[in-house]
């Protein structure tokens, strides 16, 4: 089983290096690294040249954002498992591919999720919030729920079948796509208890409370987009889980 982890960069020279070294010392082999780059001014692209990698297709050219440039990275790919890491994050360790994969091959899933930790983006080993995310239940998106991205692994035959990233969404597109994949088309999914990724705070859906009040909006307009009436109070309901995270 091959699998295809898609990075979109845009002048993400600062962190950039965790990200390819990550996928680069992870011991499953059959294994490609694609990133799309938004025409970077900084040494993005230069840093990811002249270090270790594992990176089979590097694409630099203005883009639309990035799910614009997942998208690209998503059709380009090969494996028959696709996963996103954002520049600025990394897996927890050098054997959650090889996790992903056994879980995908023992429970005949079609997709795989775990947690997600956020770290400080200068201290990476401090963790300021803890995502643990549980596995999924009917409904569940209705309660607040749902994955992390960055530790959503799905078959490429799922994208094929149901369609990509609605770039129309730029704070919620990858909430819609996994409300598309889960609630709406009953994808079967298989939940891993451990943290898989540590993200750096400070992501564009979260940084101001402007795109927090337009990120929750667009969660409530996924719903209406794939014929499902947005539960009461939505706004409220999804910051429960999230205060969970703040537990020790």
């Amino acid at each position: 089983m091959k699998v295809s982890i898609i990075t979109g960069t845009y002048n993400s020279a600062q962190y950039i290096s965790d990200c390819v070294s990550s996928i680069h010392r992870q011991d499953y082999e059959d294994l490609e690294h694609i990133i799309i780059d938004g025409a970077s001014k900084d040494d993005t692209v230069n840093i990811i040249k002249s270090m270790p990698n594992r990176v089979s297709d590097l694409v630099s050219e203005p883009d639309g954002g990035i799910y614009n440039a997942m998208n690209k990275g998503l059709k380009r790919a090969t494996g028959d498992v696709l996963g996103i890491l954002n520049s600025d994050d990394f897996y927890n360790s050098d054997t959650i591919i090889s996790e992903v994969v056994e879980a995908f091959e023992k429970h005949d899933a079609d997709c795989v999720f775990g947690d997600l930790y956020y770290v400080k983006a200068e201290d990476t080993d401090s963790i300021v919030r803890k995502w643990v995310t549980g596995p999924y239940k009917t409904k569940g998106f209705r309660r607040g729920w749902h994955p992390a991205h960055p530790s959503f692994f799905v078959k490429r035959e799922v994208y094929e079948k149901y369609g990509y990233f609605d770039e129309s969404l730029r704070l919620a597109a990858d909430f819609e796509l996994m409300l598309r994949f889960i609630e709406r088309h009953g994808l079967k999914s298989h939940y891993i208890p451990k943290p898989m990724v540590r993200m750096r705070l400070g992501g564009a859906t979260s940084k101001n409370l402007k795109n927090v009040i337009e990120g929750n909006k667009q969660c409530i307009q996924a719903f209406k987009n794939n014929d499902m009436k947005p539960p009461f109070m939505y706004s409220v309901v999804r910051l429960v889980p999230k205060l969970k995270q703040l537990l020790p």
